[in-house]
C-alpha cells in the first residue's frame, strides 16, 4: 500500500476508510424506512439544536419571571424543571415542544406513532443529563432517542 493512501485515509476519518472498503451507510433514516428528505425525513442537526435553544430560552423567561423572583441563579436552576414539563406536556400531546413547531420538527415513535407518556419521561430526563444527547449513531438519532425508541423528523 503507498503510504499516500494511507494518510489519505486517515486524513479522511473512518467512515471514508470503510466507504472506499465497500461499506454502504445509506442516507439517514434509510435503516428506518424513512424518506431522505422532505416530510417525515430525519430532521437536520441544525433546526433540532435551534429548537432546543429556543425551548431553553423559553424556559429560562418562565424560571426568571414567574418562579425565580429575578434570580438569575436560581432560574436556571428552575428552568430544568420547567424544561421538563414543558417537555412532558407537549411531546406527550402534539409531538413537539414549541421550538421544535415553530422549525418543523416532530417527535415520533420508529414505528411512525405517537411516543407514549413513559417513553416520552425517558426521552426528557436522558435530554436533561445532557451526555445522552450528544451521543449519536449514524442516523444522527442521540442516545436519548434510541433508548426511548424515537426519532425526530421533519413535519
Amino acid at each position: 500500500m503507498d503510504n499516500r493512501q494511507a494518510i489519505g485515509s486517515w486524513l479522511s476519518g473512518p467512515r471514508a476508510a470503510a466507504e472506499e472498503m465497500g461499506a454502504d451507510f445509506g442516507y439517514r433514516g434509510e435503516r428506518l424506512g424513512l424518506p431522505q428528505d422532505g416530510p417525515g425525513s430525519i430532521a437536520p442537526l441544525g433546526r433540532r439544536f435551534g429548537a432546543l435553544f429556543i425551548d431553553w430560552a423559553l424556559c429560562m423567561l418562565i424560571a426568571y419571571g414567574l418562579i425565580a423572583a429575578g434570580d438569575q441563579q436560581a432560574a436556571g436552576n428552575w428552568a430544568l424543571g420547567v424544561f421538563l414539563v414543558m417537555s412532558l406536556l407537549t411531546v406527550g400531546t402534539v409531538g413537539s415542544t414549541p421550538g421544535k413547531r415553530i422549525l418543523g420538527l416532530r417527535v415520533i415513535a420508529e414505528d411512525g406513532s405517537r411516543l407514549g407518556v413513559l417513553r416520552v419521561a425517558l426521552r426528557s430526563v436522558l435530554l436533561l443529563l445532557v451526555i445522552p444527547a450528544i451521543v449519536w449513531d449514524r442516523d444522527s438519532r442521540g442516545l436519548h432517542d434510541r433508548l426511548a425508541r424515537a426519532v425526530q423528523v421533519r413535519i
